[in-house]
């Protein structure tokens, strides 16, 4: 089956071997440009350390994902019958797997010690597969494909990848306010969901002051309570002040200043995906080499707390109630949910070369980070 035979449909099946290996090798080579953007960005201000240092561990993960998903599908394409995997992913969405594959993941990971236990050893399969080659003169092609699901399920034994939810973790920044009662502890609330909706990596990152007795982390009835909350508001179609305020209102001495959404994604190539507009003609007219022809959007949702207001519980009591600041420019905030709205998009030299040329208008305020032959990221505006 050919490339194009492959991708007809929203949702395509890479089942040639060769195209699947070129689109592995294209987001092996993006995965591992992000944690340098994430520098750039840092340098420039818009991250803390902090915060680069969680996109950092995410970021891995989504390239352990990607490594594991190469192993399993590294043979796509060469066997006659139906056990041979094919890549499914979202061709017009996103460029990226769709998220069955990750919840198809996520469920081998739970059982890779019982496969691996069962399986040939890796130097087992490759002597076997010399045997084969030498002795009858024969491709060894369910010993190839064998091995691939051995690399498969041994990638996935090591954990740390990028899965289809990642549930809260929490850093502490400190303490804010006067030694004694009015001390607050400052934390860091972080996770992460493949989206069900948009098939691309979201990142979720909230600061939070905590005014509760026991510390957040430590509090064996709330901080499993927040951690499922998170969990089920973690949907791409929430906006920001509607995941903020429900959880400034669930958690009365939990209260949230500063919430951000970075969706990493969506992936466009010429090669791979679908899309219209400019970009459609500058990946054409870019002809970039193998590895080459993408371009990855990064967007970051921010909203921030503005006030607090003080609210009536009980009849002697009050809490604190957030008022966060939505975007003031043409009405945007109530569309938004958020109090400001960065794009950004990652690419390399050749393509970006192809846009600042052409320099259409809806890219004009677009952040570029363009990455260089050797790897160096730069930042255009």
């Amino acid at each position: 089956m050919t490339e194009a035979d492959t991708l007809t449909t929203d949702h395509a099946f890479l089942s040639d071997t060769q195209t699947t290996r070129r689109y592995f090798n294209k987001f092996a080579r993006i995965t591992g440009h992000l944690a340098r953007v994430a520098g750039q960005m840092e340098a420039e201000g818009n991250l803390n350390r902090h915060e680069v240092e969680i996109l950092a561990r995410y970021l891995m993960g989504l390239g352990f994902t990607f490594r594991a998903l190469a192993n399993k599908y590294f043979w796509s394409g060469r066997g006659d019958g139906a056990g041979w995997p094919a890549l499914v992913f979202d061709r017009h969405e996103s460029g990226f797997p769709v998220q069955a594959e990750l919840l198809q993941m996520a469920s081998d990971a739970a059982q890779a010690k019982k496969h691996l236990k069962g399986m040939p050893t890796a130097k087992e399969l490759k002597s076997r597969m010399i045997q084969q080659i030498v002795g009858d003169l024969t491709i060894p092609t369910g010993l190839q494909y064998a091995l691939s699901q051995r690399l498969y399920y041994e990638e996935l034994q090591k954990g740390e990848l990028f899965w289809p939810q990642n549930d809260p973790d929490v850093i502490w920044l400190g303490n804010n306010g006067h030694q004694g009662q009015d001390q607050r502890r400052s934390y860091l609330v972080h996770w992460a969901v493949y989206d069900s909706a948009q098939n691309i990596p979201t990142i979720y990152l909230m600061e939070v002051e905590d005014t509760g007795r026991i510390a957040l982390p430590k509090d064996e009835r709330r901080w499993p309570q927040v951690q499922a909350h998170l969990m089920a508001q973690a949907m791409g179609g929430l906006k920001l002040v509607t995941i903020a305020s429900g959880f400034d209102r669930d958690f009365d001495d939990l209260h949230p200043k500063r919430l951000r959404r970075i969706h990493v994604g969506p992936m466009y190539s010429h090669r791979f995906t679908k899309q219209s507009g400019p970009l459609r003609e500058v990946l054409e007219q870019a002809k970039s080499p193998p590895g080459e022809d993408w371009v990855l959007a990064w967007t970051v949702e921010e909203l921030e707390s503005e006030r607090v207001e003080l609210e009536k519980n009980g009849w002697f009591g009050s809490v604190e109630r957030e008022i966060f600041a939505l975007d003031p420019f043409g009405g945007r905030g109530a569309d938004t949910g958020a109090t400001r709205l960065d794009r950004s998009i990652i690419l390399p030299q050749r393509p970006y070369q192809v846009l600042a040329e052409k320099n259409p208008p809806g890219f004009r305020d677009i952040r570029k980070f363009v990455v260089n032959p050797g790897g160096r990221v730069l930042s255009y505006r």
